[in-house]
């Protein structure tokens, strides 16, 4: 009797016939079926959304966006900035050339409206300024000699002496003498301040477009010598009055000139490149900077010396300054129609099968006969049809 032969393990006969199954299948060609449903109130529900899903392609994405545009932000851009105007205070008059620092008319320059000046330093001994911590004394053994404070005036001596006024002592410092508080003279420059006019000569560039224009018009010669800026009959020509920047950024001028601060004039470059470039305008916008409603830190002051000889003594006067800073900044956006085209519409063969539409329509009424505009195509009635979608 011949032996059995062994059978095969039942986990390889399941996996031989998942492998035929998904072989089979890879061969298989699907296709979708579409039914068109003729219900008037689910067609209005459908066209509604697709005119949503329009209105927002051609309002939002186009229209407002402009998606089908190339973008540029942030243009190449170049400040040169003039300063003109006289004014006194109770002591001098002051020109351009000791009122403006710097000198150089970047796009960021102070006007100084308020000072307060120490005349007559050398170098010496005096008594430190009762603003340092700690600097007021009793006795020389409250004073240690060679300490260095780091917000004082000077290297201590170890001597405790008078103050420049009052009936109290500070300790003596090896520095510029006198201190600053202890003789300094203030005066205030802003009486003619408003008047001051500022150029602001901007130029800027859109390397990707090789885009540029300025803000400065092609007209007669003389034209900016008796011009200022006007949004509407002179938006090319960039002289403004501090007066006017100031007001504009929404600030007190007699009180902006007495502490300073500074005043941001910002000049935006939005630039639809596919218009004429006379379409392309600078748009001017004012607006403080520093924080005013901070006391520890509001207004803007800043000190420098001015250094002469006296009898073969070097001898400074040292200025704190207060003023307005100007900060110009430039901002803008250039965009031009994408060089691949966006809004394509290509051909498609439109190949329809008999077979492959359903048309599911509502029961007609009794005794109605077919429309003149009803289709040949086969129509599922019953309900059962819409069970199985």
């Amino acid at each position: 009797m011949a032996a059995a032969e062994p059978k095969a393990p039942a986990g390889a006969a399941t996996a031989r016939r998942l492998a035929r199954s998904c072989w089979a299948a890879f061969w298989d060609y699907e296709t979708p079926k579409v039914i068109v449903v003729k219900n008037r109130r689910l067609g209005v529900v459908y066209r509604l959304v697709q005119l949503l899903i329009l209105l927002y392609f051609v309002w939002y994405v186009f229209i407002v966006q402009k998606s089908y545009q190339d973008r540029e932000t942030g243009p190449e851009s170049s400040v040169i900035t003039k300063v003109k105007g006289v004014t006194s205070s109770e002591h001098k008059v002051w020109d351009v050339e000791e009122y403006v620092k710097p000198p150089e008319g970047g796009s960021v320059f102070s006007i100084v409206t308020r000072i307060e000046a120490t005349p007559s330093q050398t170098v010496g001994t005096c008594p430190e300024s009762v603003r340092v911590t700690n600097a007021t004394c009793g006795s020389d053994e409250d004073c240690v000699a060679g300490h260095l404070d780091m917000l004082g005036n000077g290297v201590r001596t170890g001597r405790c002496v008078p103050y420049y006024h009052g009936a109290f002592k500070t300790c003596e410092v090896s520095g510029w003498c006198p201190v600053e508080d202890g003789a300094s003279v203030s005066q205030f420059l802003g009486k003619m301040a408003p008047n001051f006019t500022i150029l602001i000569k901007n130029s800027i560039h859109y390397p990707k477009f090789q885009f540029s224009k300025g803000n400065i018009e092609n007209r007669e010669n003389g034209y900016l010598k008796r011009c200022t800026f006007d949004e509407v009959s002179h938006l090319y020509c960039p002289i403004f009055k501090l007066g006017f920047i100031v007001e504009q950024a929404g600030e007190n001028f007699t009180e902006l000139a007495h502490w300073g601060g500074v005043i941001g004039v910002i000049i935006t470059w939005d630039c639809d490149l596919d218009l004429p470039a006379s379409k392309c305008n600078p748009k001017y916008s004012f607006r403080r900077l520093d924080p005013k409603h901070i006391p520890a830190s509001s207004g803007y002051n800043f000190r420098f010396a001015k250094y002469y000889k006296v009898n073969g003594s070097t001898t400074r006067t040292l200025i704190k300054a207060y003023g307005i800073r100007i900060d110009v900044i430039v901002h803008g956006q250039g965009s031009f129609l994408c060089d691949w085209i966006l809004l394509t519409f290509m051909n498609k063969n439109k190949v329809y099968s008999h077979k492959k539409f359903d048309k599911m329509v509502d029961a007609p009424e009794r005794g109605a006969g077919p429309g003149p505009c009803a289709s040949q195509d086969s129509t599922l009635t019953d309900p059962r049809g819409l069970a199985q979608l």
